[in-house]
């Protein structure tokens, strides 16, 4: 006679560090080698008889997630609000069945399942048979093998709950050094399947997050030495080249972690001069590593006037936003930045301000505004004896003049703030001005000494690793090419700098714009409006509004020319030369 038996959650029972664990263990092995016998065990833990042969279950599929909560829900038809919810679970089986079954019980439509998922959470996930999901996880700590672990464990429970992406395993030392042998005690977390690892980090569903996380993050003295961590960590200036640059990249990984952090913490200490601080230091890493706008932006404009931290963190803000191209809220940001310098007197910060909103008024057009600023921060700079100042201010010069196409007098103020700089010093300084002498040089015709600049600012960032320098500088190289009929070589570089903009959709946007308009040159307009169509997408995604305008305009023309295809190429070249003039005059997005 064949005999199916199954051992239900049966992680008490075999939990090793259990009492009759080792008669067990025999029991199961004794049953598991009987051929009329099939054995099946459900266990949260992973510690079963070798013999077992143990099967990974996952969360459920998206569609059958679906097809369990309206099999049990029966009230009204299928909603995304109720889709949202079921996602918002990572679709675990044990969740969706309590929300289905309080749903019915309760007679919700999905609205109201809506509201009082929005207002209760995981805490409604509770039946009137006395089920619940809070319970469920609760009886999984009460596992010897969990006790074990001692009075640290539900700490460590709660950090990883708090944080989004979970806790990075390479960093459980530096992050716990309050908490011996941290590393044994996630381990045995992932063992007990009350986390797992995902991409290095060690997580857990958004259900047991939801339940684990502490309600006030300040009652948790573990996850205050952990936020300790983070801020040490991050309060250290990034600038390219300076010692600390490279060691900063750890940002790239855990930006999100960061970010919740502090906005989490800046609701509940608003009046902490630090925590503000620590704001400023994490956009200036966003800034140099990992580019993107922040959640945490209306609470910067909030602060009051008066908060010794706003103007700092306002204009940490603006520099993202220059990064996705919109310089309207740029320009707006760095207004209230310079109000505030020039009511409080600090002349150095009004003239670092200056140089940063002329760059915003010159990529926005309004060159006369941008040069009157520029020329004031210069100023500025020289009455302080500021020789670097001076430099930024000469080379953002350098960029109004090129633009009005007095290309001598802006060779010369590019060639002079060099001059300022110390041999080796302020290296992405001197980059940037390599970059805009082969602009300048270009855009005089001297092609073969445009291309020698290029390559040098090439040569200087590839060996820092600067991959937004290394960006602009192939753009430019594209563009020169270009306009000598070198289709090849442009194109190669073209495709050197969509690989340098994989993570940055601004960049990628840009790079896709330029391939559009030669794919138009040579009257490939399928391609052409593909990848303008790709372009316009990234733009937007970020808010990159003038880019956006320009990619948008180009789209038109392709689709006149597939219209009417008997429109000569000369016609379409002179046009495209046209245009690649005005992508040489606003490139410069990472100049100042």
């Amino acid at each position: 006679m064949k005999i199916f038996i199954i051992l239900d959650n049966a992680e008490s029972i075999l939990d090793p560090q259990g009492a009759d664990a080792q008669g067990i263990y025999a029991a199961v092995e004794g049953l598991s080698q009987l051929n009329n016998i099939c054995l099946g065990i459900t266990s949260r833990i992973s510690t079963i008889p070798p013999t077992c042969e143990t099967l990974e279950i996952p969360t459920l599929s998206a569609e059958a997630a679906r097809d369990i909560f309206y099999h049990i829900h029966k009230n009204g038809e299928r909603s995304d609000l109720a889709d949202n919810i079921l996602k918002r679970l990572d679709f675990h089986p044990l969740s969706i069945t309590l929300l289905a079954t309080v749903a019915h019980q309760n007679r919700w439509d999905t609205d109201r399942l809506t509201k009082e998922w929005e207002s209760r959470g995981t805490d409604m996930l509770r039946t009137h048979h006395n089920k619940s999901l809070a319970a469920a996880i609760e009886l999984s700590l009460t596992s010897p093998m969990f006790q074990e672990l001692g009075p640290n464990a539900r700490d460590v429970l709660g950090v990883i709950a708090f944080f989004p992406q979970g806790v990075d395993e390479n960093k459980v030392g530096w992050l716990f050094p309050t908490v011996p042998d941290g590393s044994n005690i996630f381990n045995r977390l992932c063992v007990l399947s009350l986390t797992y690892r995902s991409n290095g980090f060690v997580t857990m569903l958004a259900p047991l997050r939801d339940h684990l996380c502490p309600e006030d993050p300040r009652s948790s003295p573990l996850l205050c030495t952990v936020k300790v961590c983070y801020f040490e960590r991050l309060s250290v200036g990034v600038y390219p080249g300076k010692p600390g640059y490279e060691e900063a990249r750890w940002i790239e990984l855990e930006d999100v972690n960061v970010e919740h952090l502090l906005n989490v913490f800046t609701a509940i200490d608003t009046d902490s001069d630090n925590i503000w601080n620590v704001c400023s230091y994490f956009m200036e890493h966003l800034y140099q590593h990992k580019p993107r706008l922040i959640v945490l932006g209306p609470k910067i404009e909030a602060l009051p006037d008066t908060h010794p931290s706003k103007p700092r963190c306002l204009f940490g803000l603006s520099r993202l936003f220059t990064l996705v191209g919109n310089e309207m809220e740029r320009k707006r940001l760095l207004v209230c930045v310079l109000q505030l310098w020039r009511e409080w007197g600090d002349h150095l910060e009004v003239a670092r301000t200056l140089g940063d909103l002329s760059h915003a008024n010159r990529l926005l057009g309004l060159h006369e505004e941008g040069m009157k600023q520029v020329k004031e921060a210069l100023m500025i700079y020289e009455q302080l004896s500021d020789a670097f100042g001076q430099a930024r201010s000469l080379r953002d010069l350098g960029w109004f003049l090129f633009e009005d196409q007095q290309f001598e007098a802006a060779e010369e103020a590019v060639s002079r703030s060099i001059n300022l700089l110390p041999e080796g010093v302020y290296q992405s300084l001197v980059c940037s001005c390599y970059r805009l002498l082969g602009e300048i040089n270009s855009s005089k015709g001297d092609t073969e000494k445009a291309i020698n600049r290029f390559e040098a600012a090439l040569k200087m960032v590839s060996s820092f690793g600067w991959h937004h320098d290394q960006f602009w500088n192939h753009h430019g190289l594209a563009v020169v090419y270009f306009r000598q009929g070198r289709f090849d070589e442009s194109y190669a570089h073209v495709e050197r700098a969509k690989s340098l903009a994989v993570d940055d959709p601004y960049l990628m946007g840009r790079a896709m714009r330029l391939q559009a308009y030669f794919w138009y040159e040579q009257r490939r307009l399928e391609e052409a409006r593909s990848e303008a169509l790709r372009a316009a997408d990234a733009l937007e995604k970020v808010g990159a509004t003038r880019d956006l305008e320009k990619c948008r305009s180009l789209l038109h023309d392709i689709e006149q020319a597939m219209e009417n295809p008997t429109i000569p190429t000369q016609e379409t070249r002179r046009y495209s030369l046209r245009f690649l003039r005005i992508l040489q005059m606003n490139s410069s997005r990472m100049s100042p």
